[in-house]
């Protein structure tokens, strides 16, 4: 491992210390992970014994879901889920692509994440085999945008009562749950909030999955290791592509020399 990754290990085992964090997240959605930064970030998760949780592309992202069962996943997360007929497409997915023993192992959860979704949340928890889930996640920034509002209106009241609303009906059908989007240090009052009416178990950064505790007192320390965390990772990745970018150059140099010096021999041969 490289000197960046060794600090990401750090980093990573800090955050166990301070903030008991367990579980670490690459996307295959919006983050656009591809599959060799999920291995590696895999090899650094693996080395802070932390597990790794995916969020796939869509409801019925199948490719993605072999993918996970390569990467031997802590956690799958399908993102988007506005409709029961959404969902039931996401839990026969389950059924049909992951052998029973990784059903038992993997914790299924789903991002909850707009007003369309809130329109529709009283069929989306009765669909058939919602059981299968475990987590159930808020996500604040499509949630807000949805709503016609901005980035940062996600701390806003309208956005926490949507929240709340989603967070209290999982919490009544026995889900675990989290929010994400946005998380920073000046979301903390919204998440004790929700957490002092005990309707929030987790919350998420990019890359970070937090524990709710019961004291927050090291909540800032632990953002900020996040934020840390995930600028190690951007700057590892930049390094690797960076390398790749450069790795030709010398032959790309040769070839076009090669070709200059062709060009210019083969017109003095027509010539004569």
């Amino acid at each position: 491992m490289n000197k960046l990754e060794k600090r990401m290990i750090d980093n990573l085992k800090e955050l166990a210390q301070i903030a008991g964090v367990s579980l670490i997240k690459a996307e295959f959605e919006a983050e656009a992970t591809r599959l060799d930064e999920a291995i590696r970030l895999k090899e650094i998760v693996d080395s802070a014994n932390m597990g790794l949780i995916l969020k796939i592309g869509g409801a019925e992202a199948i490719r993605d879901m072999f993918d996970a069962q390569l990467l031997d996943v802590s956690g799958l997360v399908a993102p988007m889920i506005e409709s029961s007929y959404a969902l039931r497409k996401y839990l026969d997915a389950i059924e049909t692509f992951f052998p029973s023993e990784l059903k038992s192992s993997i914790s299924f959860g789903i991002n909850l994440e707009t007003i369309n979704t809130y329109d529709n949340i009283e069929q989306i928890f009765l669909t058939k085999g919602i059981k299968r889930l475990k987590t159930i996640t808020v996500g604040r920034v499509d949630l807000a945008c949805s709503m016609g509002l901005g980035r940062d209106d996600i701390n806003s009241k309208s956005v926490y009562n949507i929240t709340e609303e989603i967070l209290k009906k999982a919490k009544k059908m026995g889900f675990e749950t989290t929010i994400g989007g946005g998380i920073a240090i000046e979301a903390l009052p919204f998440i004790k909030k929700l957490a002092a009416k005990k309707l929030l178990d987790k919350y998420e950064t990019r890359k970070v999955v937090f524990p709710v505790r019961k004291t927050f007192y090291k909540s800032q320390q632990g953002i900020l290791l996040a934020n840390e965390f995930e600028l190690l990772w951007l700057e590892n990745k930049k390094n690797y592509y960076a390398a790749i970018y450069r790795e030709d150059d010398k032959r790309i140099s040769m070839l076009k020399k090669r070709l200059k010096l062709g060009k210019k021999v083969s017109g003095k041969t027509k010539q004569r």
